[in-house]
């Protein structure tokens, strides 16, 4: 039934009520005029009044009471006049007096009606369900939003046992919850309810024990707030922490949680004018080392405090200036990308145990995003000690592998190191022998034997150049850094193949830039590279026939690096042995180890350059290494 079939129903029993009103007050009036009944039928007039009073309209009972008044005292005078003051004016004084008295209680009843109801409609704008049911369970109230929510109307409600409607789950036994009820007339808690279409409900209960004007409980109201959704977020909300707590603990990466609320007030607190926040913090140390102090640590995982040798989260905590170390600069790279928005900073550092060992570590500091982002920065942290070992033997087999390399180069050299060697000492015995010659004479020519000297010594240092740069280029050592020469680099490299070549014929052009700036790195490595490149150009033009050329060219490619070529004419490479050229093993020589060239790529890169290589079947190869030039000045 609609909201207007249930108004024009009750317009039309509110006429019906006024017309039976009417009919039995007009009805009684007959009666008591036209009977000879001496019995006080006028009070009858109350039923009228009554039924006038049960349209709820207070209108109808005033027009009630003052027409059966009036009936009353018409029929009086009709039936007995002015005359008679006895009996009969006496029961017509009890008439009006009930006509009265029924008129004052229906008018209270309405007024209190009136109340109940205005109270019933705040209760049905509520966002919570209410309900009342009295002390056996039953429900004599339901507004409007248990309606909504539960799905059952008022009229389905009513009468109901609360209980078995809504399916209630309590948190106690129903006893221990009612005896409380009894005691403080009050009792909250949670309990599980059940819609009428089946969906369960997780809901805040409030109720409130309703007591007569003797003190007597006669209901219980109750009032129900639907937290299903909170509950369940909350649930989902502790099982994600649930979740990383366990991550957190159980990871083999050590985790700290830190909070950087405060470094973050400190930063918007800097005056900065006319300057990069880089180069202010480069110019103000000391408030970086502030900044790390406001990096407060909230919690470490066990993975980090074994990392650190801590036995607790505490004992880090307490050490963290220690562990971290003083000196360490990667906290300025994290509190600029922390300062420009980054969601995260990766470093690498060493963490000092507190058994004074070091450890390198790689770590990964995350910014998450919100307002509460800075309050949840977590650093990950890995033990990257094992990989430095490893690092390490490996630049160490690799420094082998190169000493190896020089030993085999050595072997292919070795005619040509007789040669060049050989040249000096023939040309120091042949001024040795001129010089002999002068001083026989009668009268010895000291100028000319001067002259030889000379050349007997410039031939000795030519000789003693030419062992002093094999036996560097033989010797194991650490690699140095130097400032170096390009062109010096070149022409060694070429001076040490010449013989090899010539033994070949293959003719060697060489290029070089004038004004090339100088480069950072190890004479010795760059120099066997170079060998290694010439020494392939010219074993891969063997037995070919035709010219044989190699040309080496250095020179500028930009304003950063240089470049140095080997061209040669051979065949070239095979389209499918270029991709492996540089792989470990991999050769095209018979006999070949396949070591020669990744050893070449690997110095070179190690250099901060690159090494690379192009070819046209039957037009030759040409190997191209790229190297920085160095940013300091000679």
């Amino acid at each position: 039934m609609t909201a207007h079939d249930r108004a024009t129903g009750s317009s039309m029993s509110r006429a019906g009520l006024r017309f039976w009103s009417a009919v039995l007050a007009v009805a009684v009036f007959l009666i008591d005029v036209l009977t000879p009944l001496e019995g006080a039928v006028a009070v009858l007039y109350v039923v009228a009044i009554l039924l006038a009073a049960r349209t709820n309209r207070r209108d109808d009972t005033i027009v009630a009471a003052a027409g059966c008044v009036i009936l009353t005292i018409s029929a009086y005078l009709l039936s007995h006049g002015l005359e008679t003051i006895a009996s009969p004016a006496l029961r017509a004084l009890v008439s009006l007096a009930a006509i009265g008295i029924t008129t004052l209680l229906a008018l209270q009843n309405h007024a209190a009606t009136k109340r109940l109801a205005a109270q019933a409609r705040l209760l049905n704008l509520s966002h919570d369900m209410i309900f009342v049911r009295d002390r056996g369970g039953v429900i004599t109230f339901w507004n409007k939003t248990a309606e909504q929510v539960y799905g059952w109307s008022a009229d389905d409600a009513l009468g109901q046992l609360a209980d078995e409607l809504l399916q209630t789950q309590y948190p106690d036994r129903r006893e221990i919850i009612e005896s409380g009820l009894l005691d403080t007339g009050r009792w909250e808690g949670r309990v599980r309810q059940r819609t009428k279409d089946g969906a369960a409900l997780t809901v805040d209960a409030r109720w409130a024990l309703q007591h007569d004007r003797l003190g007597k409980p006669v209901g219980v109201l109750e009032t129900h707030t639907d937290v299903t959704d909170r509950v369940a977020a909350h649930s989902a909300l502790v099982q994600s922490e649930q979740r990383y707590r366990r991550m957190f603990d159980a990871s083999r990466i050590g985790v700290v949680e830190e909070d950087w609320s405060k470094l973050r007030a400190a930063l918007r607190s800097l005056e900065i004018a006319g300057t990069s926040l880089r180069d202010h913090l480069a110019q103000h140390p000391d408030f970086v080392r502030h900044a790390r102090r406001l990096a407060g640590i909230t919690d470490v995982n066990p993975a980090l405090q074994a990392m650190a040798g801590a036995d607790r989260a505490s004992a880090f905590i307490e050490n963290v200036e220690r562990l971290l170390g003083a000196d360490d600069r990667s906290f300025l790279g994290a509190l600029i990308a922390f300062a420009e928005g980054e969601p995260f900073y990766e470093g690498e550092t060493e963490l000092v145990r507190l058994d004074g060992r070091k450890v390198p570590v790689l770590f990964t500091i995350t910014f998450p995003p919100g307002p509460d982002g800075d309050r949840n920065v977590l650093a990950f942290v890995v033990d990257i000690t094992e990989r430095k070992q490893a690092q390490d033997a490996l630049l160490a087999a690799q420094a082998e592998l190169a000493h190896a390399a020089r030993l085999a180069t050595l072997g292919e050299l070795s005619a040509s190191i007789a040669h060049e060697v050989n040249q000096p000492l023939a040309a120091i015995v042949t001024s040795g022998e001129a010089g002999l010659r002068w001083l026989r004479r009668e009268v010895p020519d000291l100028k000319e034997v001067a002259a030889t000297i000379g050349h007997v010594v410039a031939q000795g240092r030519r000789a003693s150049e030419i062992v002093t740069r094999v036996r560097a280029f033989l010797k194991k050592a650490p690699a140095q850094r130097d400032l170096l020469e390009i062109s010096e680099i070149v022409e060694d490299a070429a001076l040490l193949v010449a013989r090899e070549l010539a033994n070949d014929d293959v003719a060697l052009t060489v290029e070089t830039e004038q004004g090339l700036r100088p480069i950072r790195g190890d004479r010795i490595e760059l120099q066997q590279v170079l060998v290694n490149l010439l020494i392939n150009a010219a074993q891969a033009m063997s037995g070919q026939p035709g010219p044989r050329t190699i040309t080496l060219r250095a020179g500028a490619v930009d304003g950063e690096n240089l470049a140095i070529t080997v061209q040669d004419s051979g065949p070239g490479i095979r389209p499918d042995d270029l991709p492996r050229l540089f792989d470990p093993f991999f050769t095209t020589k018979h006999g070949g180890m396949g070591m020669g060239l990744a050893i070449c790529r690997t110095t070179v890169e190690a250099h901060g350059g690159q090494l690379a290589a192009e070819s046209t079947p039957g037009a030759g190869a040409t190997f191209r290494l790229t190297l920085p030039y160095s940013q300091e000045h000679p």
